[in-house]
């Protein structure tokens, strides 16, 4: 049964986007006031399902189907990059290795703004630069939880410091993507964007540190929250606007960790923030110091894991495990990617004026929306961490 969209179903510019945003409201107020995640993961999947099928008349098996088609984009790629993800933090946890990576990072400061600065803010970007697709989000919060951050707080804090990166993530996805789809020049969506975003850069950093300590912590280690903010947001200036999209998140959150760490050798907070209910640390300062080289071994697998997912993010390399180019296949043609039409959904839904132009006397588009669902279990970002994590575990 076919169905053409319909954008203003209760005839109302403010009731309408309220509908549609209801199973987000209902998602993050459930969030807010303490029901599981899972639980209320579920209530707004309901919402959203009854919002479609009562509010926007989509038919019930085009409203199941395209719920089902989420859940698989859901496990892959995202869920298999969070498990993948979890399973190398556990390798270095049960190794004791990650007890160095934590002693190495407070070494640099024991401030935990500091350290959300280091770990959410510049590694992430460069996560985000060299994978993007949740990936800084999942590995930057399995870091932060390490380091003693609440699994919530963590994973709030990586992505709002996801923010400004996520233009040019995946080595420059969106702007090549938009690029090809607009006509528009890349290189001159890469420099307006490269304009534009620094100032968010900047800000960022301070954003997150007064979530953290309010604008109290944010006065107290300005300095730190420049030269993250500034490293980052000058060398995203220069590399958009003079060397193009791909590779402004991997140059920027790489030159911010360095900055911000070289800084942290020179200065400090003279107030060290931490939780309010958060204990003294246990360990003294003595304790904390390690070996160049125990920190070399321990670091190790996110070293790999940093490899794996540029490599991963690397689109000749992405096209290679995807089978190649369809003029010129590889062994890997039809076995690690499969393209399945989404039953009850595929080719049944239409988009409608002011959308899309619509042929004259017509109330849809031309042409229906294809959906597919890409099972692209080789290719995807999670399956390169999950190598990483098997040759860490050869390496520990």
């Amino acid at each position: 049964m076919d169905w053409v969209q319909i954008y203003d179903p209760l005839g109302s510019a403010f009731w309408s986007p309220l509908a549609a945003g209801l199973p987000i409201i209902v998602l993050l107020g459930l969030l807010v006031s303490g029901v599981p995640a899972p639980r209320a993961a579920l209530a707004g999947l309901a919402a959203a399902l009854l919002v479609a099928i009562g509010a926007f008349k989509m038919p019930v098996s085009a409203a199941l189907a395209a719920a089902a088609c989420g859940g698989c984009f859901g496990l892959l790629p995202i869920g298999w990059i969070v498990l993948a993800a979890v399973f190398l933090y556990q390798l270095t946890v049960r190794t004791g290795q990650f007890e160095i990576v934590k002693r190495s990072v407070i070494a640099i400061s024991p401030d935990r703004r500091m350290q959300a600065l280091l770990i959410a803010f510049s590694f992430g970007t460069f996560l985000e630069g060299a994978a993007g697709f949740g990936t800084p989000v999942a590995i930057s919060a399995a870091l932060l939880i390490g380091l003693g951050f609440s699994p919530l707080y963590a994973a709030g804090l990586a992505l709002l410091a996801n923010t400004s990166p996520v233009a040019f993530g995946a080595l420059g996805t969106p702007i090549i993507t938009l690029a090809k789809v607009s006509g528009i020049d890349e290189m001159a969506l890469s420099q307006m964007a490269g304009r534009q975003l620094p100032l968010f850069s900047l800000m960022i950093p301070a954003w997150l540190v007064a979530v953290m300590s309010g604008f109290k912590g944010v006065r107290g280690c300005w300095p730190a929250i420049l030269v993250c903010g500034g490293s980052f947001a000058t060398i995203q200036f220069c590399t958009a606007n003079f060397h193009g999209p791909t590779l402004v998140d991997v140059f920027g959150g790489i030159g911010s960790l360095v900055a911000l760490a070289v800084f942290l050798q020179f200065w400090q907070p003279k107030e060290i923030w931490r939780f309010p209910e958060e204990p003294e640390p246990s360990l003294s300062t003595k304790a904390t110091k390690v070996t160049k080289k125990e920190v070399a071994y321990a670091w190790m697998p996110w070293a790999l894991l940093s490899v794996m997912v540029f490599l991963w993010g690397w689109p000749a390399w992405k096209d290679a495990l995807n089978g190649g180019e369809p003029e010129q296949p590889n062994l890997l043609r039809g076995i690690s990617k499969l393209t399945l039409e989404v039953p009850g959904l595929h080719n049944l839904v239409y988009r409608a004026a002011p959308v899309v132009k619509v042929p004259s006397g017509s109330d849809r588009a031309e042409k229906p929306e294809p959906a597919l669902y890409e099972f692209n279990w080789l290719s995807t970002t999670g399956t390169g961490i999950f190598l990483a994590a098997v040759l860490s575990a050869f390496w520990l």
